[in-house]
């Protein structure tokens, strides 16, 4: 199988029946879902029957992680990577405005002859949206607010969207966004292939979901995660934040059931939406020739370690859902392949035949997921960190975190400790693991992510 420079390299075919037969390509993604937040993968309570039926039609990367953040705001930096290829220390410590700075995967689509549509969030600036698509509706130029009563942009030809064109959302969010991506499907160009962008701002907080799927979750029946804490047991650099002060500390059982039963219902809700998408498609017989990928930006803590949020590099907030389905992708199957958020468009690129001679896509550092999908690996380690408090190395059976402004390790077993309770890193029999692995952390993997190296004991007692 040709990679994805052999296939970025060759000469484009032309023509209008040629573009005609592309695929056309949906990327659905979501905002702090966990990567266990599936009910096909059986390993969390909550209902996903649209997720559910896309699994079956596809396969499901159950390692791929976000590779981090500089920033409190976590999702702005992953979606930055997800859609210029850059990796994290190729971008800017402050990841908003990347637009102005980067190309993006959709404008070469659009280049190709694509109809590209963009609806939901868009933090990357209003300059890079209007280059990316040439369509649009129910757009949201932000990070996160109310799902009731988030300003939004109809889409501006002129690519100007002052705040005084905003209106608000004629419905919950995950709803208002769905319907104009069923609106675009309904008016589409049928002689030419699109993109469609559909990106929610659920399940991120508020979590405030409708009351018919807040009602399908009882939080006195939710099991608490198994790696539930009342406190985290350490100053992992960074406690005092906003997503961890919107709950009191000890974290109660009660608390985080609370706290569940809301996640799962934002959950549960978007789902429905997503499934009237995939309805739409199959209605107007365009499901056998429409790429799918779908993924979260970063997972979410909610409850566990003590924590709620995702500034932090355990595999609750590191990890997300990516699923591709569609022409060129196997069925039902599940990859244990390791893999970033940042692959998603090497790999759509590759299944849909799309290449381009730019260098700053051509030369990217992600990688098209194909020959993943049986779950060959592409990688032997995965490297995330958290601005200069946390630095993490994943490997296919380890992982260690590293927390160098105060000097402290961490190493669990991930075959055997997937929750990750058991810190091995004290434990003789695990040193040389451990050695190995710092080793590897410091060495950054070649400028992907910034190393920050621990302190010597008189540097810490220097202070």
């Amino acid at each position: 199988m040709l990679s994805l420079l052999l296939l970025l390299g060759l000469a484009t075919p032309s023509g209008a029946a040629f573009k005609a037969e592309r695929p056309n390509i949906v990327i659905i993604l979501s905002d702090d879902q966990q990567a266990d937040a599936i009910g096909a993968l059986g390993k969390l309570p909550v209902k996903t029957p649209a997720l559910d039926r896309l699994m079956a039609r596809g396969t499901f990367f159950e390692r791929a992680y976000c590779m981090g953040s500089y920033s409190g705001a976590v999702c702005a930096p992953s979606r930055g990577m997800i859609m210029t290829g850059k990796t994290l220390d190729e971008l800017p410590a402050n990841p908003y405005g990347l637009g102005d700075r980067y190309p993006f995967w959709p404008e070469l689509l659009r280049e190709e002859g694509y109809q590209t549509f963009g609806t939901g969030k868009w933090h990357s600036g209003k300059g890079s949206f209007q280059r990316c698509f040439s369509d649009g509706a129910e757009i949201f130029f932000g990070g996160m607010g109310s799902h009731t009563t988030l300003q939004v942009h109809d889409y501006d030809p002129e690519g100007e969207y002052p705040n005084s064109a905003r209106h608000p959302l004629p419905s919950f969010s995950s709803t208002a966004f769905a319907d104009a991506a069923l609106a675009f499907i309904e008016r589409r160009d049928e002689d030419r292939p699109f993109l469609i962008f559909l990106s929610f701002t659920a399940p991120h907080d508020p979590r405030t979901p409708p009351e018919e799927d807040r009602a399908l979750y009882d939080p006195k029946e939710l099991p608490l995660p198994p790696n539930f804490l009342p406190e985290h047991p350490f100053d992992n650099g960074e406690l005092i934040i906003r997503d961890e002060e919107l709950a009191p500390w000890p974290r109660t059982p009660e608390i985080i059931r609370r706290e569940l039963a809301d996640y799962y219902g934002m959950i549960t809700q978007m789902d429905r939406q997503i499934g009237r998408v995939l309805d739409r498609l199959e209605r107007v017989d365009l499901k056998d020739n429409t790429l799918i990928a779908f993924a979260s930006d970063h997972g979410l803590a909610v409850g566990q370690h003590g924590l709620l949020g995702k500034q932090n590099l355990y595999e609750h907030s590191v990890r997300a859902p990516l699923l591709f389905a569609g022409p060129g992708v196997p069925e039902g199957e599940r990859s244990q392949a390791l893999c970033y958020l940042g692959d998603i468009f090497p790999t759509l690129l590759e299944l849909a035949a799309v290449s381009t001679a730019r260098d700053s896509f051509r030369m990217t550092r992600f990688k098209s997921l194909r020959s993943s999908f049986d779950g060959t690996a592409s990688r032997t380690s995965i490297i995330t960190g958290y601005k200069d408090f946390q630095r993490a190395l994943i490997t296919d059976r380890m992982k260690l975190i590293a927390y160098p402004k105060i000097n402290k390790l961490q190493l669990f077993d991930l075959a055997k400790d997937p929750h990750e309770i058991n810190d091995l890193s004290k434990r003789a029999e695990y040193s040389e693991a451990l050695r190995q692995h710092t080793g590897e952390l410091e060495k950054g993997m070649d400028g992907l992510v910034k190393v920050i190296p621990l302190r010597t004991a008189a540097e810490l007692d220097g202070e």
